[in-house]
Formats: structure tokens, C-alpha cells, sequence
């Protein structure tokens, strides 16, 4: 095992339409892609993507959409410890003018314990809150045995607070600061006092404002997609995370920001194609779009 990433398994159906239909009207979509979702669930295929498939523990039905999602995974070598759920989980995604609306149907009353690995060899676990009681275990194993931990701080849960202890590096979105009230400087500096080694919040087409090893606060400029080239920002963040947790894997002695400028090449490929799957970025994608945008 070489990285773990832990999460919930969703089912994205991502829609392409101008009109959202309401009472009894019907309108017919532009274009549609169906892909795996969930936070940690996208970022462990875009690890994958980029060359360092990791093991996934996230919930899993047995029902046609959890073997559809297995045949997903089989096709990145993801091997795949599941956690029964009675269904399989749903987000319904509409993507318009560089915004997303998404409508989720979540099973998450897990029938059973969460598996015991053996993380002997693991080098990186990722995070998204989702399995409270496996992602603290992990976070409180992983930190011991000096293992990188990473959070994708999407939203506050029950455990953000005492999980973030254990963490060395959490990258949240703007959300987590609205729920707390704080703002994106107040959110650095409350991460340092959690003993995140890195952290940062993620603002959409602002990049993300970030301090790195030494504590150094800046902001790096997500790059200049043209707008007409955007189609689906979903999953940009979760590819964000995926690609920064596979560049520490690849090159673990680099400082931070070699990895962020990475991670923010991958995700700006992700934004210009529909659907998650679609939107997975390959290495030589990632240099494309470094040819491309980063013109610093």
C-alpha cells in the first residue's frame, strides 16, 4: 500500500442544460457524463492518474451503481476496501457560468466497523472528514508512524476540530470559513494552531491563500483559463488534492510549493471537461497546461 485515501463513495451524474425544469416541464440536456464522485473518492483516481494508484477505503452498496463504481476502480488498479452501506450514494451535478448546483442522495449509516488495514509502507493518507471514526483512527495512526496526513477541509463536521490535530496539511474551502465565521487569514492562522504543517484555503478562481513549511503566508493565482473554456468546475478541488498528495509521492524532499503549482496545473485541466472521469489530468496533461497558463 503506498497511500490510503478515505471517503465516501457517490455516483455523479454531472448535466449540461441552460434550463432547469420545474412542475411538469421536461427539457433535454446538452450533454451529460456519468463518473465516480465523493471528495477522497475523486482525489484517490486522480492520484491514480498521475501514476500512484492508493488504496481507498470508502462505503460501499451491493447494488448495480457499487459494482459499477468496482469497475471504476479496477480500471485504476484502486484497490477498493468497502464499507457496507444499504445503497449506494447520488449527486446530481448542473454545472453553468463556472458555478454548481448539486443535489445529493447520501446513504451513509454504515452497516459495519471500519476495516483494520496494515499501513505498513503507506507514505500518504488523504482525508475528506467523511468516516469519522476510521479517519481519526487512521490520522492518529498515520502521525505516529510518521506518515504524511492531508485533509480536503470541504465543510465542518462533528470531528474537524480534534481530527485536524492530527493533520500536516490542510487545504479547506471558502465554506469551512463561512461555518466558523472566520475569515481566509483568521482560517491560516487557525490551522497553524492546530499543528498543520501546511495549510491553505482553496477560493475558486482566486487560487488559494496558503502558508507554507516555514509559516510564510501568499497566494497562488489559480491560472488564467479562458472563461469560454470552462464547463464543469465541479471536482476541480478534489483533483487539486488527489494531484498534490501524487507530486509529494513522486517527489516527497520538494518544498510545498513545487507541489500546489502542480496541483493547481491538474485542476485547471479538470475544469474544462464534464464529469469527473473526463476530467482526470495525465502527467503530460499537467504539463500542457503549465505550457499553456503559466506564464509567470
Amino acid at each position: 500500500m503506498n497511500a490510503l485515501f478515505i471517503g465516501q463513495t457517490y455516483i455523479d451524474v454531472t448535466l449540461l442544460t441552460d434550463n432547469i425544469p420545474q412542475g411538469d416541464e421536461k427539457a433535454v440536456a446538452r450533454d451529460y457524463a456519468v463518473s465516480f464522485g465523493g471528495n477522497a473518492v475523486t482525489a484517490a483516481f486522480a492520484c491514480a492518474k498521475l501514476g500512484h494508484a492508493p488504496d481507498l477505503l470508502t462505503s460501499l452498496a451491493d447494488d448495480w451503481l457499487g459494482r459499477m463504481f468496482l469497475d471504476m476502480a479496477a480500471k485504476y488498479a484502486i484497490p477498493v476496501h468497502g464499507r457496507k452501506v444499504k445503497r449506494s450514494s447520488l449527486s446530481f451535478i448542473l454545472p453553468q457560468h463556472g458555478k454548481r448546483a448539486i443535489l445529493r442522495a447520501r446513504d451513509d449509516a454504515y452497516l459495519h466497523p471500519f476495516p483494520t488495514l496494515n499501513i505498513e509502507g503507506v507514505r500518504a493518507l488523504h482525508l475528506d472528514g467523511h468516516q469519522s471514526d476510521a479517519a481519526i483512527h487512521y490520522a492518529k495512526a498515520c502521525r505516529q508512524a510518521g506518515v504524511l496526513t492531508s485533509l480536503d477541509g470541504g465543510g465542518l463536521r462533528s470531528n474537524t476540530h480534534d481530527l485536524l490535530g492530527f493533520i500536516d496539511a490542510a487545504f479547506v474551502a471558502e465554506r469551512l470559513c463561512e461555518q466558523m465565521k472566520l475569515t481566509s487569514v483568521d482560517m491560516l492562522d487557525y490551522l497553524k494552531a492546530r499543528g498543520c504543517k501546511v495549510g491553505g484555503v482553496t477560493e475558486g478562481e482566486h487560487g488559494c491563500l496558503w502558508y507554507d513549511e516555514d509559516g510564510v503566508v501568499s497566494r497562488l493565482p489559480a491560472l488564467p483559463v479562458p472563461h469560454d473554456m470552462i464547463i464543469d468546475t465541479s471536482g476541480a478541488g478534489d483533483v487539486f488534492h488527489g494531484a498534490y498528495v501524487a507530486a509529494y509521492l513522486s517527489r516527497p524532499e520538494a518544498r510545498w510549493a513545487e507541489h500546489l503549482t502542480f496541483a493547481r496545473a491538474a485542476s485547471a485541466f479538470k475544469i474544462q471537461h464534464l464529469g469527473n472521469e473526463a476530467g482526470l489530468p495525465s502527467p503530460q496533461d499537467v504539463r500542457r497546461m503549465v505550457e499553456l497558463y503559466d506564464k509567470a
